[in-house]
């Protein structure tokens, strides 16, 4: 019996990486999980890993930038599995380059996703977690929503933006029974480190993990453990908060 049995979690931006290591850490903890994502070759094979691993999970592709999506998304958990009771908003984009040429078309589709989606998906998530007497939402922020990054100014933005979502939503159902807080990484090895840096091994993924304390980058494992904290019971008296799994960056 996992810590999350009898549990139902819904996990956005599941297909890979962060999203793909949280969805399989809480099937072996025992919850069904429904995974999302836009791609469905990729969803599929993460649910047949659960399987693998002895959970139980279901594939929904939806993109979390249209509300009527996650509308359909939420609608299908609770349809598939009776319940919801954690959420993990991890559906994300990256984006490179100088505020000086960012155009209205990169701002709008890292807005759409990175922000609106967790908007959307908190929106017809809370109804799902209220009518099972509360629950907790875990959103993916980033070390960039708490300082700020040159040469990624509009992703920092869409990451400064999940943290004030996150703390607002946190009060507005302190006493309702849900508790949202966010993650924080810093640099983990997934492949959006391999499309920005070449990789951890590359001259660039050196310098990225240098500037790290610990000088290395995370796992996406160990963003996954930071997550099933928040969910947990463990965590029963923690909301509003944005816990950093970043090796040290944000204590410089």
């Amino acid at each position: 019996m996992g810590q999350f049995s009898g549990k139902v979690v819904l996990v956005t931006g599941g297909p890979s990486g962060i999203g793909k290591a949280t969805a399989l850490a809480f099937a072996k903890e025992g919850a069904k999980v429904v995974v999302n994502g836009r791609r469905e070759k990729e969803g599929a094979e993460v649910v047949h890993e659960i399987a693998l691993a002895g959970g139980i999970g279901h594939f929904v592709a939806a993109d979390v930038a249209k509300e009527d999506d996650v509308k359909r998304l939420v609608d299908e958990t609770v349809t598939k599995f009776g319940r919801l009771d954690v959420a993990f908003n991890n559906a994300g984009v990256e984006l490179m380059g100088p505020i000086a040429g960012a155009t209205e078309a990169d701002y709008r589709r890292v807005f759409d996703i990175n922000v609106w989606g967790v908007i959307a998906s908190m929106k017809y998530e809370i109804p799902a977690l209220l009518k099972t007497g509360g629950g907790a939402i875990v959103n993916t922020s980033s070390i960039a929503g708490h300082i700020g990054f040159p040469g990624a100014g509009i992703y920092a933005a869409t990451k400064h933006a999940v943290e004030g979502l996150t703390k607002s939503a946190a009060l507005e159902y302190a006493q309702q029974g849900i508790r949202v807080s966010a993650v924080a990484p810093g640099a983990i090895v997934t492949e959006m480190i391999e499309r920005f840096a070449g990789g951890e091994h590359s001259e660039m993924g050196k310098g990225m993990a240098a500037m790290h304390p610990m000088g290395r980058m995370g796992r996406v494992e160990e963003v996954a453990a930071a997550v099933l904290y928040l969910a947990s019971d463990a965590a029963k008296f923690t909301t509003g908060v944005s816990l950093p799994v970043d090796g040290g960056f944000l204590a410089k």
